[in-house]
């Protein structure tokens, strides 16, 4: 059973991460927020998905950086930041 509870670990801090990511989303595209304000968002669910899944900062950059500039730049016109 060690291996299942693993892979049930796993699929939790996915869907958290998921979550997060989506609340972020919603968080920027709706709440009255400053550009660094939202910027400050991206960064702290950054480091929340390398707490999740250490060594995986590329992975972050890789999926989730380009759906937040998108929604960064639809908002104040310019990108989070470019990596």
């Amino acid at each position: 059973m060690g291996r299942l509870d693993e892979v049930r670990a796993e699929n939790r801090k996915i869907r958290y991460l998921r979550y997060l990511v989506d609340f972020s989303i919603l968080s920027i595209q709706q709440d009255d927020l400053s550009l660094a304000q939202a910027r400050e968002i991206v960064e702290e669910v950054k480091q929340v998905a390398c707490a999740l899944f250490p060594g995986k900062e590329e992975t972050f950059e890789l999926i989730y950086r380009p759906r937040f500039n998108r929604v960064i730049q639809e908002r104040f016109g310019t990108t989070a930041f470019i990596s």
